[in-house]
């Protein structure tokens, strides 16, 4: 006989935080944000990987890519580059993301003397930065020569054959670093000198790296970038349960901080063969999160298969039907619930904590709150990150105001069938469980991001808390009513930016 939980599941919207004490000392400057992103033993060890804002963008063609992941790094989330692409391009994006930002930067823009001015403007357009060397023979390690940034020339007056030697700033005048020169001097040096950037040349004056004034000043400007090492900006990778033989190898070579089994439902063989492979291969070393999940047996059951963090959540997405179409899934509050009681379970038994992380389900800034509370110890987002500028979709004008493109893995757009995977020979989407839509376009991320998280701060401040593991203990929850929901909005009031009446029969408004 077919097993029945005795209570429905629920959503955030269902859920409020009751407020507790707040000393004087609880505000929202003094929250920390800080979460483990991957397990660890709790008490005895640091987290390998630790966020600085527990947001992560969602593995989907319309929403991460390299310059996502770039613009979530400089706020101290995460971004998972999507999958569903040939392992070369998802590669490729990696690399980008750890070479934007490395301190000492090899050279991907180069010219030879004997190029021209429009061999500049191609360089230019494919890779976006204007500061380019000149080495004897082009390459990125090669005799430097010279120099050409913006203001070494002007299309406006030079012939487009003009050759870079004519108007290279030449390496007599240009100041120049030793190999082996630190960080901190090769930053001094640009501040000395008034410098936009510094090479650095070996012992024949080969080119070695270039350092970048710009890199110190977003430092400084970002406190909680996210970095590895090496002063390189952290990134993550989807895989699938297919080709992670061939994937995993490419994806580490890269530089991939930290990988993720992209899956509609991860209590499976299929995680288990593709957890097993890696750990077979790398050891502890290769840091891979996987699920979905919606209850305690499933995260188990990962936990057991060696996941670095689990992912909670079937069918909550806005661009998901998969519980219209087959029928499964939870609300994403209960499973949250549930899912954190057996990692607390499963830390008290075994001493290592797995964080989880919520994935769907998140309409409004506050349910974020609400998922920390419950548990979690970051959150993954699509919709939220597909609005703005960074995302990879297009942006378009429909009936007279901005949208971006956005759409699910498993719509017929994406065709990502190995995200949906159930093993045989059978290659490709039998039917969609995911939709293509618009989203309303917001801007910058970093306007938005800051947005979100002072409501964050202020939220827990309310609950007395300074951090996520203290708002996780500290926390009071009640579940509300339907005519509470509609209370909890503006209502019985003539709203002056829409010129409508909110009344407390308004259905609740996604905002």
């Amino acid at each position: 006989m077919a097993f029945y939980f005795d209570e429905p599941s629920r959503t955030f919207n269902e859920y409020l935080l009751v407020p507790g004490y707040s000393p004087e000392t609880c505000v929202p400057a003094q929250v920390s944000l800080h979460t483990p992103l991957v397990k660890y033993r709790k008490g005895k060890e640091e987290c390998p990987i630790t966020l600085s804002i527990p947001m992560v963008s969602a593995i989907m063609q319309s929403v991460s890519d390299d310059r996502m992941a770039i613009a979530l790094a400089t706020e101290g989330g995460l971004s998972f580059i999507y999958g569903s692409q040939s392992i070369e391009d998802e590669a490729a994006m990696i690399g980008r993301v750890k070479d934007y930002k490395a301190g000492f930067v090899t050279s991907d823009a180069n010219l030879s003397p004997d190029m021209a001015l429009d061999d500049v403007v191609r360089l230019l357009e494919e890779h976006g930065h204007s500061t380019m060397p000149v080495t004897e023979d082009g390459s990125a390690h090669g005799k430097l020569l010279g120099i050409v940034t913006g203001r070494d020339y002007r299309l406006s007056r030079m012939d487009r054959s003009e050759k870079v030697a004519n108007f290279m700033t030449p390496r007599e005048k240009m100041i120049v670093a030793p190999d082996g020169t630190s960080l901190k001097t090769a930053n001094d040096i640009i501040w000395d000198h008034k410098l936009n950037s510094l090479p650095i040349v070996d012992e024949n004056d080969h080119l070695v790296a270039l350092v970048f004034r710009k890199d110190y000043d977003s430092h400084k400007s970002n406190p909680d970038e996210l970095l590895d090492s090496h002063k390189r900006y952290r990134v993550g990778a989807g895989i699938n349960t297919r080709d992670y033989a061939e994937r995993v190898p490419a994806l580490v070579d890269a530089g991939a901080d930290v990988l993720c089994i992209d899956s509609s439902e991860g209590y499976s063989d299929w995680q288990r063969f593709t957890l097993q492979w890696i750990r077979d291969h790398y050891g502890d070393e290769v840091k891979v999160g996987a699920g979905n999940v919606v209850d305690a047996e499933g995260f188990r059951f990962l936990a057991d298969c060696g996941a670095d963090f689990v992912k909670v959540g079937i069918g909550g997405g806005s661009i998901c039907i998969t519980r219209e179409t087959k029928g499964i899934g939870r609300g994403q509050a209960t499973a949250v619930i549930e899912v954190a009681k057996e990692r607390n379970r499963y830390f008290e038994e075994t001493g290592i904590y797995i964080p989880i992380c919520s994935d769907g389900g998140i309409v409004y800034d506050h349910h974020i709150s609400l998922a920390l509370a419950m548990g979690s110890d970051f959150v993954m987002l699509g919709r939220y990150f597909a609005r703005f500028d960074e995302s990879p979709s297009n942006r378009v004008m429909i009936n007279g105001s901005y949208m971006k493109e956005y759409w699910g893995e498993g719509s017929a757009r994406a065709r990502n069938w190995q995200r949906y995977d159930l093993g045989g020979d059978k290659r490709g989407l039998s039917f969609e469980e995911g939709v293509d839509s618009f989203v309303p376009y917001a801007g910058s991320l970093k306007d938005n991001v800051a947005l979100t998280l002072s409501k964050v701060r202020s939220t827990m401040c309310n609950c007395g808390a300074l951090t996520i593991p203290e708002l996780q203990e500290k926390a009071k929850l009640t579940l509300v009513s339907s005519t509470s929901i509609v209370e909890g909005g503006a209502h019985d009031v003539m709203l002056r930016d829409t010129n409508t009446f909110a009344s407390r029969a308004s259905v609740d408004r996604d905002r």
